[in-house]
């Protein structure tokens, strides 16, 4: 196989070429001419034909230089975009990040988190995609995605998750209901209710958090309606076929058909968590994490992850 010459020797060549003087090509490259002479000469064993013709009054490229050179100059100009480009992306400052949502996140703090991050990172291209909490863990673990919005706590060795938001939970009921004339519900009121749930398909990480919840409160949960959608569970509260539980962010879609009530217990809340691999260490992904953490936290908490590291 016929050995190439290294990038070091094109490059100098090609400097060479431009400037046509030895002098002034050492100095560009910092080396001293004996060097280069070096360099050169090396080249041209290599290729099998002289690259200059040189006196001591001037240095011109031989036909062969010529060629060379024209041809040669835009392969080295795209390598050094490519190593640009490469620097960019090693350094979170362009490249893909693939950011996955489930339904809560959506609302408002991924929109909030995601238009921090292009203000400050506008050349990095974000991919968007919604999932389901449990359908998120088994992106992440296949590498389909590269971050995160999920249903918390979320603890696990090949994983690293930040807390974002500890939401408290509210009843979301059509206006009139009995219930409406509470300030607060306990969770004991919610027995008998026409409860209104999101299905297993796509709410399983939210269904087993508020059934632990309401187990520990001593009250059975059976949803009287099972729906896919957030919008099509307040549409069958707004017509008065039961209520439905919710974070207190959703207040803001509920229009004037639908009030709200919190449940008057402190551990029905629900958490966001930010995951990502800990083997993922992409400048791009910290960046991400540090505007999520920037958004919700003040500065030094803002920069801790669970276990305050």
């Amino acid at each position: 196989m016929d050995e190439h010459p290294g990038l070091d020797l094109a490059h100098s060549f090609l400097i060479a070429a431009e400037e046509l003087s030895f002098r002034r090509t050492a100095e560009r490259l910092g080396i001293d001419q004996s060097a280069l002479s070096r360099r050169i000469a090396k080249l041209e064993r290599q290729l099998g034909f002289q690259l200059f013709e040189r006196t001591t009054r001037e240095v011109v490229l031989t036909p062969a230089g010529r060629s060379f050179h024209e041809a040669g100059a835009p392969i080295l100009a795209g390598y050094d975009r490519a190593v640009a480009t490469a620097r960019r992306v090693a350094q979170g400052k362009t490249g893909l990040l693939r950011v996955a949502y489930m339904a809560f996140a959506a609302i408002e703090l991924m929109p909030r988190v995601v238009k921090r991050f292009r203000a400050a990172n506008p050349a990095v291209e974000l991919a968007l995609r919604y999932l389901p909490t449990q359908e998120q863990k088994i992106a992440l673990s296949e590498g389909e995605i590269d971050l995160g919005f999920m249903i918390g706590p979320f603890e696990h060795s090949d994983f690293d998750s930040r807390q974002l938001a500890s939401d408290p939970l509210h009843v979301f009921m059509p206006r009139g209901h009995p219930l409406s004339t509470k300030r607060t519900v306990a969770p004991r009121d919610l027995a008998g209710e026409d409860l209104l749930l999101g299905d297993m398909a796509e709410w399983a990480a939210y269904r087993r958090h508020l059934g632990e919840k309401f187990a520990h409160a001593g009250v059975p949960v059976a949803p009287r309606q099972e729906a896919s959608s957030t919008m099509a569970l307040l549409g069958l509260v707004a017509a008065g076929f039961g209520v439905t539980v919710y974070p207190r962010q959703l207040t803001g879609l509920t229009g004037t058909t639908i009030v709200s009530r919190p449940i008057a217990d402190p551990a029905f809340h629900i958490e966001t968590v930010l995951v990502r691999r800990r083997i993922d260490r992409a400048a791009s992904v910290r960046r991400f994490i540090d505007c999520a953490l920037d958004t919700v936290l003040p500065a030094p908490e803002g920069r801790k992850n669970r276990d305050g590291h």
